[in-house]
């Protein structure tokens, strides 16, 4: 098995934390977003991961690289970097890592989450999972038969067609036949909105017999702008909250920890009250402050104050009173 993510997007509506950090690489409960979904895809596929995929932009650099290569590790797959420079579709930026389009192979965008209570079954021609929305002309959707099968695939319609959103994670038993209608689309100069659609080429699969049955998660997460990171920081908390979330090496002084949290390693909290649903990096310092609802990353100085649905990046100082803070690497307030 096979996993190819498409990353090369620059994360402009999370900016400014995707200036200086790729979005997928942005922490929700402690670890980044696609070594979470790495672990979610891992958690429900029964077969070994052979290799991961991640297409990127090239501005990234050597650091970024070398992370996602070890997300790949701790799931014992092999990870490769492939370079997609302009934007022109998915089926066009997922061509970059053609080479992978070997047997049976999932495909997921980097800002998804979900969870999930089945197994994948890796012996149909195709899983595409979606989730119920109440705005589908936001979305593709996909159309079922009494049976539960695809019966079309609809890209942001503009009048009611379903609304099961294609939330971006795709299983394909024959690899070989995607990737063969990908590459049709851009031999022939076939778009869709200025764009190599991907909607198009799984259309096309399926009206040559290709049979595609939905996977529905019971939740799907977004990770788009700050409030979707925060709300899934939230929710993932909750879900591991059984788990050892505070490190040992932190240190807690005169403090109240309401949980669930995740709080890494060298972390000074001292007459504060921290949580519920707060994420804190490694090496930040909290001092009489009020946090909740919020995510603090690494070498932080947070003073004073009273911080709630905030994110904050890494090696910020700040010292007030209450606020509601959007800040990238490096701020002083």
């Amino acid at each position: 098995m096979n996993i190819i993510i498409p990353m090369a997007g620059l994360g402009k509506r999370l900016r400014p934390h995707t200036l200086t950090t790729a979005k997928p690489l942005l922490p929700i409960a402690g670890k980044p977003i696609v070594h979470r979904l790495v672990e979610d895809i891992a958690h429900v596929c029964p077969e070994k991961i052979n290799n991961i995929g991640f297409i990127v932009h090239p501005g990234f650099g050597k650091a970024v690289e070398d992370e996602l290569k070890a997300v790949a590790k701790a799931v014992g797959a092999e990870g490769k970097i492939y370079y997609q420079e302009k934007a022109m579709g998915i089926s066009h930026a997922l061509l970059f890592a053609k080479e992978l389009f070997e047997g049976k192979v999932i495909v997921a965008f980097a800002d998804t989450l979900f969870r999930a209570d089945f197994t994948l079954d890796t012996n149909r021609d195709g899983t595409i999972w979606v989730q119920q929305v109440e705005n589908p002309a936001q979305f593709g959707v996909v159309k079922l038969n009494a049976k539960g099968e695809i019966t079309d695939l609809v890209e942001k319609p503009t009048t009611f067609v379903s609304d099961l959103a294609i939330i971006g994670i795709y299983f394909f038993k024959e690899g070989e036949k995607l990737r063969s209608e990908m590459q049709y689309l851009l031999d022939h100069d076939i778009k869709e909105k200025g764009e190599y659609q991907f909607t198009t080429a799984l259309e096309n699969m399926r009206k040559k017999g290709a049979l595609f049955v939905p996977g529905q998660v019971k939740e799907w997460l977004d990770c788009g702008n700050k409030e979707n990171m925060l709300q899934t920081n939230q929710r993932y908390l909750e879900f591991i909250k059984d788990q050892n979330l505070i490190s040992t090496k932190a240190k807690v002084i005169n403090s109240i920890i309401l949980p669930p949290v995740f709080i890494d390693d060298n972390v000074i909290i001292e007459n504060s009250v921290v949580g519920p649903h707060v994420s804190v990096g490694a090496g930040t310092k909290i001092t009489d402050c009020r946090l909740s609802n919020s995510i603090v990353q690494k070498d932080c100085t947070v003073t004073g104050g009273f911080l709630k649905d905030s994110l904050l990046g890494n090696f910020v100082n700040f010292e007030g009173k209450s606020a509601d803070l959007d800040l990238g690497d490096y701020s002083t307030i």
